[in-house]
């Protein structure tokens, strides 16, 4: 039974921290992928091929992989707070600078292609550290038993990028001519100025840590420091990793090719899903409500799922199971040329690829702790991601040589169905979530 003191304070820290979190996420997901949307126009205007667009789309995520566990080490020296404003200044600068690639090409005598690439490397070392940061952040937060439901409500903030900023990239594209420029350079530099006003508000609201949090009352502080101290000392007392042993641990590497599976769903398809829903015969501004769609399913079952996860304290069938969904709906559209079924077989994937998200992200964080999780969890997403570059690019060298997204869509399958075998082989020891809470006196 829930006491008083709990419901009060898991109360007021959701409310304070995940509203803020599910923006700048959103924001942050949507200058990612937003190149999606302005390959529509963009790929012609700097005579990028499919093959280089899926390259320099994908190579984002190589310098995200670097720099990944070294960002999430020093977020958790430095704080959230002042680490993560550092991250949404340096990405909202280069996510901008990609209205500017034709100037750039010009000034350095680089080819538009090899100046598309730089930026895109140079914007995976500013936003590495973003994601796996706030991952660990809410490990601060929140206890084990919140998990899944709460990661899964900050996580919505991936496909509402899309049914949000679906609409409005289709819509920035028809710009074109409007102060000289083109209508994707618009859609860079208008959708990159909310993560520079965020970075600001970061610094004034977020709190590091909950012995810090003024705004709640003291009897809850306490309550909620020994409640994750106490979950904290349960967790090392059966698995005490250091940083090394972390990122050399074998389940910490099994647990990244689970996510790699899952991010090539989402990646390997959203980066090209607007190109194929175009095809269809539709304008910019259709293709991005069309887009949306299976987004806003994703997001649906994104919140629905990892809510029925940890009221059954479940991870790994949910996993498995949404993984097979994204398998199973990918293999679908390959198998019509109808837009209609193709959309519901792409609605359907993408509520197993949003699903599985954060019942994943319950799995590492059950038992990493301290500056093994920053590492651990860094190290798990860093891996992963690197599908964002595998997924992206082998679905634009295959498209080029085929003609066909089909045999990509396919190879992205096989990835979800090998995740599946590997999350079911790996199971899950519940008991790391069930911690009994200690309340602290007031302070």
């Amino acid at each position: 039974m829930m006491s008083e003191v709990e419901k009060r304070t898991m109360s007021k820290v959701m409310f304070r921290l995940v509203p803020f979190l599910i923006i700048c996420y959103f924001i942050a997901y949507l200058d990612r992928v937003n190149v999606g949307f302005a390959k529509l126009t963009m790929n012609k205007a700097l005579g990028l091929s499919e093959t280089m667009f899926g390259f320099g789309s994908g190579i984002f995520f190589i310098a995200y992989f670097f720099f990944e566990v070294p960002s999430n080490l020093f977020l958790e020296k430095f704080g959230a707070r002042r680490w993560i404003a550092r991250i949404m200044v340096t990405w909202g600068i280069l996510s901008g600078s990609m209205a500017l690639i034709p100037y750039m090409a010009n000034a350095t005598g680089l080819s538009p292609e090899y100046t598309f690439y730089g930026v895109r490397v140079l914007l995976g070392m500013a936003e590495a550290g973003f994601f796996p940061g706030i991952i660990f952040f809410l490990t601060l937060w929140f206890p084990g038993i919140y998990r899944a439901r709460i990661i899964g409500l900050f996580m919505a903030a991936i496909p509402m990028s899309s049914v949000i900023g679906g609409p409005i990239s289709g819509y920035l594209l028809g710009m074109d001519g409007i102060g000289g420029l083109a209508g994707w350079q618009w859609l860079y530099l208008i959708e990159a100025a909310p993560a520079l006003i965020l970075s600001i508000a970061v610094l004034n609201y977020l709190t590091d840590k909950p012995s810090d949090a003024t705004w709640l009352q003291a009897d809850e502080r306490g309550w909620l420091v020994a409640t994750m101290a106490n979950e904290r000392a349960h967790r090392e007392a059966k698995h005490d990793f250091t940083v090394l042993k972390t990122l050399a641990n074998p389940r910490v590497l099994a647990l990244a090719f689970v996510y790699f599976g899952a991010v090539a769903s989402n990646y390997g398809v959203g980066f090209f899903l607007p190109t194929i829903v175009k095809a269809f015969g539709l304008s910019n501004a259709q293709t991005g409500w069309v887009v949306a769609i299976p987004y806003a399913v994703g997001a649906a079952g994104m919140v629905w799922w990892s809510k029925r996860s940890d009221e059954r304290l479940e991870r790994r069938n949910h996993a498995a199971i949404a993984l097979l969904i994204a398998a199973v709906g990918l293999i679908a559209a390959t198998l019509t040329e109808d837009p209609v079924m193709k959309m519901v077989a792409f609605s359907f994937s993408a509520f197993g690829v949003f699903a599985v998200l954060p019942v994943f992200w319950a799995l590492p964080t059950a038992f990493l702790s301290g500056p093994a999780a920053a590492a651990g969890i860094a190290a798990i997403n860093s891996i992963g991601n690197l599908s964002g570059f595998a997924g992206p690019f082998a679905m634009g060298a295959i498209k080029d040589a085929t003609g066909s997204f089909n045999a990509g869509l396919l190879l992205i399958a096989l990835f979800a169905l090998l995740a599946m075998v590997v999350v079911l082989a790996l199971g899950h020891d519940n008991s790391l979530e069930k911690v009994p809470t200690k309340i602290a006196p007031a302070e």
